[in-house]
């Protein structure tokens, strides 16, 4: 059933047996007796009669005071100076750039308008002189009136 090489079981085991411990109950717990503590000086005891006869008894409580708001530090001028110096500085330092974008792109646009209107015109140039003319014999030439027509003069 075993095979060689493991080791047996033994035939009898001890065997330990463990018993629960029982939870105690839970102690009863008494409420400490409430025991009204005197402050040290006794306040006047106040007495308020209301309009309907009926009088209230009790005593005058002062009304919570809050605590006293402590005093900012001033703010020494030169601080503020510095402060307002230094933030005008960044809001100039912003405009230029935003200035010098602006001049950047604008000149971009001017020359590449100047390029459009370069290839438009040389295309206008280029169409005049490589276009058909009227005459379909050659090249006619005007000068002053006068007309060459293949090294012929016409008058």
């Amino acid at each position: 059933m075993y095979p060689e090489h493991t080791p047996r079981p033994p035939t009898a085991r001890a065997v330990e047996v463990h018993q629960p411990t029982p939870i105690p109950p839970p102690a009863v717990v008494h409420a400490a007796p409430v025991v009204p503590v005197q402050p040290g000086t006794l306040p006047a005891v106040a007495s308020i009669v209301l309009p309907d006869g009926r009088v209230v008894t009790g005593y005058a409580i002062d009304p919570a005071r809050p605590e006293p708001v402590t005093a900012k530090p001033p703010v020494s001028r030169t601080a503020v100076n510095v402060a307002l110096g230094g933030v005008g500085f960044l809001a100039v330092c912003g405009g230029l750039l935003l200035l010098t974008s602006f001049i950047a792109a604008l000149t971009a646009f001017i020359g590449q308008l100047i390029v459009l209107a370069a290839v438009i015109f040389g295309g206008w140039i280029a169409v005049q002189v490589l276009g058909t003319s009227g005459s379909k014999s050659g090249t006619t030439v005007h000068i002053r009136k006068a007309t060459f027509k293949r090294n012929h003069f016409h008058g």
